[in-house]
């Protein structure tokens, strides 16, 4: 079932409110029976094809905490999407949002959700963001265990899934990541200006990016994090991320063979995944920087 949204009263609120509500409802009957496999890719599917029809309406973009990191209209109602619906369909699990959804779990299960990831990118046009989620069994801080991601990306219909122990698909497609070493590939991330400003942070980024055949930067984690389980990047490497921005690409990368590491290095947690011989090569590097 794909969501529909029509245009609003103005820019701010493309959907109203009514309507929403009717789309979730519409959800929650056709999906209430669904295994968790099968509700977590038709909620990233539906939420970002709900975000991608918002987009085509115009949306106003606030400022969070830098012209970088932004939010509009879309991302809220996205997350308000997945969120009502998993109230209804597991009313006992806990919920984490990255725009304020905060369950507390009765179950011991907690659903992460990023309503859409690279939301930069959204605004200015780009097709180079998605709709995420995973499911942790524990804190989703540091999850005693990591049971599942999946990830939708609205622009090319691709819809990734898998985890530990659960093999990693594209579009119901195994897909699995080459042990390729670190100057044989490509290292994916993200770094702000400011942490270009920061000599020790850029000095351990580059002893790390220096080892690797080529970088891209693109703006979404869970995006880069499913490339790197399809083998398209080899490594990927951020500081300081997000649960929402980590756990989702985390699963699939585990679910397709590679691995994936916190390393604190000078007061600051860098998040390294992909194949094990390159992040095994890229720890090494960053504490020998």
């Amino acid at each position: 079932m794909e969501c529909m949204a029509t245009n609003g009263s103005d820019s701010s609120s493309p959907i109203p409110e009514d309507m929403l509500n009717a789309i979730i409802k519409t959800f929650i009957v056709a999906h209430v029976d669904d295994s968790d496999h099968h509700l977590a890719q038709a909620l990233v599917y539906n939420a970002g094809r709900l975000a991608w029809r918002m987009r085509q309406t115009g949306l106003d973009t606030e400022q969070k905490s830098s012209v970088s990191d932004v939010v509009t209209a879309a991302d809220r109602a996205a997350e308000k999407f997945i969120a009502d619906a998993l109230r209804a369909i597991r009313p006992d699990d806990g919920l984490l949002g990255e725009e304020g959804t905060a369950v507390e779990s009765k179950s011991g299960r907690t659903w992460v959700i990023d309503p859409v990831d690279g939301t930069y990118n959204f605004t200015t046009g780009s097709d180079y963001w998605c709709s995420a989620l995973a499911l942790v069994e524990g804190s989703p801080d540091d999850p005693d265990a990591l049971l599942f991601g999946a990830v939708h990306r609205p622009a090319m219909g691709y819809t990734w899934f898998g985890g530990p122990g659960i093999p990693t698909t594209r579009d119901a497609a195994e897909i699995s990541l080459p042990n390729t070493s670190a100057e044989l590939t490509c290292l994916g991330g993200y770094l702000h200006p400011t942490d270009i400003a920061d000599a020790t942070r850029l000095n351990n980024w580059k002893a790390v990016s220096t080892q690797f055949a080529t970088l891209r930067m693109l703006g979404s984690a869970s995006i880069d994090l499913a490339c790197v389980a399809g083998g398209e990047l080899g490594c990927w490497m951020q500081h300081s991320v997000a649960s929402w921005d980590w756990l989702p690409g985390r699963a699939l990368v585990e679910g397709a063979g590679g691995v994936a590491k916190k390393e604190e290095k000078d007061g600051t947690t860098w998040f390294i995944a992909g194949a094990p011989d390159a992040v095994e090569h890229a720890v090494k590097a960053l504490r020998e920087a």
